[in-house]
């Protein structure tokens, strides 16, 4: 496509991400990875909530969680996700749609182990998502896993990743008077080639 140059040039969406999120890891004040995922749970009612990618691999974009959390319920359930990454301060964003697997090999092992202290220790101590009496409670409940986990926790088995595999990957640029850039590609496919077209701002 002739008029896909600057920051939308390039053969691969994933590397055309990388090097987008490159650049607002430069600008952006805090958490220049968030990304607001969302899912939808089994009566079709969409959720949405913030979330810290970790990686984008040369097919996949990767974020950890708790797998007993409401996020993890409904991904498990409907085996399809979407999230937007914006970015302020570029005046960019990012929005990717598709299938979902669980990341809960080595990979999540290393990640987990590359954690703070204190986040793995909360990783165990938090049953994410479900009530909770008070905050002293859950601090209790560090405490006590403080001391039975020690300073090496391992990964807990109920604590994991997930890849969103895309289908559709679409690169949105701010442009003048609302006349924004914006470039979508898709396939049917993993295996399949991407097909790019330019949207309508």
């Amino acid at each position: 496509m002739s008029d896909r140059a600057g920051i939308f040039a390039g053969d691969d969406p994933f590397v055309i991400a990388r090097t987008w999120l490159a650049e607002a890891e430069a600008t952006e004040v805090n958490d220049p990875n968030a990304i607001a995922l969302s899912t939808v749970d089994a009566d079709g009612l969409p959720n949405a909530r913030m979330v810290l990618l970790k990686d984008i691999e040369d097919d996949a974009f990767v974020f950890y969680t708790n797998y007993g959390s409401a996020k993890a319920q409904e991904l498990d359930g409907q085996g399809k996700a979407a999230f937007v990454m914006h970015w302020k301060s570029l005046r960019r964003q990012i929005r990717v749609r598709g299938e979902i697997s669980r990341e809960d090999g080595p990979q999540a092992d290393a990640y987990f182990a590359s954690r703070s202290l204190k986040s793995r220790l909360g990783a165990w101590a938090s049953k994410q998502s479900q009530p909770l009496s008070s905050r002293g409670a859950l601090m209790a409940e560090v405490a006590k896993v403080t001391a039975t986990k020690g300073p090496m926790p391992k990964r807990p088995p109920f604590w994991g990743g997930y890849r969103l595999i895309p289908s559709e990957i679409e690169f949105w640029a701010d442009g003048e008077f609302r006349l924004h850039d914006r470039f979508r590609w898709v396939r049917e496919n993993v295996s399949d080639s991407w097909k790019i077209v330019r949207l309508s701002p």
